[in-house]
């Protein structure tokens, strides 16, 4: 948790081991409601509360806080531009961004998490829908404050050591015939410093796989393609896979591969995962090992729970590699530190040096 001497009121003094949290929205009905359901639960409290930006940016220089509860839409300096001073004044707290499910918020807030927000909730579309909220506010709230949460969740031991043995490298001669990447919390910002450093003219097809609501898919397969510079789309059952394309999984059916009349093509699957998650990492991953086996590279990003963990093996036995984000770049270690537990990954490293590799063992065995 942050630490600011002399950060706190005297009911924080009482409760140290609380997490600070700071609400920033215009609405004070919604400010009202969220402080509710902080105060119901024995692990948060209320540091702050903001009406715009601007307070925010002031009460930051006078609290410590550990999360950001943050609504988009607010008069001045609105969410998205206000996320980097947030991200600096508090001391890169995590910010989980509030928005509903109109087109203009769901493209708001796929930006808010490619400029740092870590995750979103959605607000309740009617007064039934607020005991669900509360819930899903808590869990959130839990997972991007808790690291144990975290390595619970994914079988991961956080007090261990980060894994420094790596699997050996694949055999020499391989080229890289598809990137196939999954991520959840925090993973549009990954993908963004990834994509960054990847060269545009890797033209490899790309399959991504990102935890997100199906209302949302449309808008961050727009902001990926402003992100990576590549033609980038929402995958659709049947297509037959092209080189230079970024094909995101739909928000409600798992993105897979299969090899048809000579052509890779994409498959929607609806199959029930251990996770439960829909889209899933670990269908795309055990697709592509099936698909191209030591020509593809696997790259699982940041989140949540052990979500491709299971694919990342099958393609590990089927010769591909394996890519991790390192626990120190991610927002949450769960889904990279399930590979990594597994002794499997070929590479554990902060996104920009995972995109370096995959252009030197593209650069030096070639890509199509």
């Amino acid at each position: 948790m942050a630490s600011r001497p002399g950060a706190f009121s005297s009911t924080l003094r009482a409760q140290p081991e609380k997490c600070r949290v700071l609400v920033v929205d215009d609405s004070a009905v919604a400010r009202l409601v969220v402080q509710r359901i902080i105060n119901e639960t024995d692990r948060f409290a209320v540091a702050g509360q903001a009406a715009s930006a601007q307070e925010a940016f002031d009460k930051l220089d006078s609290i410590a806080v550990d999360l950001i509860i943050l609504d988009i839409e607010m008069p001045g300096m609105d969410g998205i531009e206000a996320i980097p001073h947030l991200l600096r004044r508090s001391g890169d707290a995590p910010i989980l961004v509030v928005s509903s499910h109109c087109r203009e918020d769901a493209e708001a807030s796929v930006q808010a998490m490619a400029m740092g927000a870590s995750d979103i909730i959605l607000k309740p579309e009617n007064r039934g829908l607020t005991e669900r909220f509360a819930k899903s506010l808590k869990n959130k709230m839990i997972r991007l404050t808790d690291p144990d949460a975290a390595a619970k969740e994914a079988h991961v031991e956080i007090s261990d050591p980060e894994p420094l043995h790596l699997a050996p490298k694949p055999a020499e001669g391989h080229p890289v015939r598809c990137l196939a990447i999954g991520a959840s919390t925090g993973g549009i910002h990954a993908l963004s410093t990834f994509f960054a450093a990847l060269p545009r003219d890797l033209d490899m097809p790309i399959f991504v796989t990102q935890h997100l609501p199906p209302d949302f898919i449309v808008y961050f397969a727009r902001q990926l393609k402003l992100i990576t510079g590549r033609d980038t789309f929402p995958a659709r059952d049947g297509q037959r896979v092209k080189a230079g394309e970024v094909l995101v999984a739909p928000g409600d059916a798992h993105l897979t591969v299969r090899d048809t009349d000579g052509y890779v093509r994409i498959v929607f699957s609806d199959e029930r995962t251990p996770g439960g998650f829909r889209p899933s990492v670990d269908p795309m991953l055990s697709s592509v090992a099936r698909v191209y086996g030591a020509d593809a590279v696997g790259v699982v990003l940041t989140g949540m729970g052990r979500d491709g963990a299971d694919g990342a093996k099958e393609l590990a036995d089927a010769g591909g590699e394996l890519l991790v984000q390192d626990r120190a770049s991610s927002v949450i270690w769960g889904m990279p530190g399930a590979v990594a537990a597994q002794n499997i990954a070929n590479l554990i490293a902060p996104p920009p040096e995972l995109a370096a590799y995959v252009d030197e063992r593209a650069r030096t065995f070639g890509w199509r």
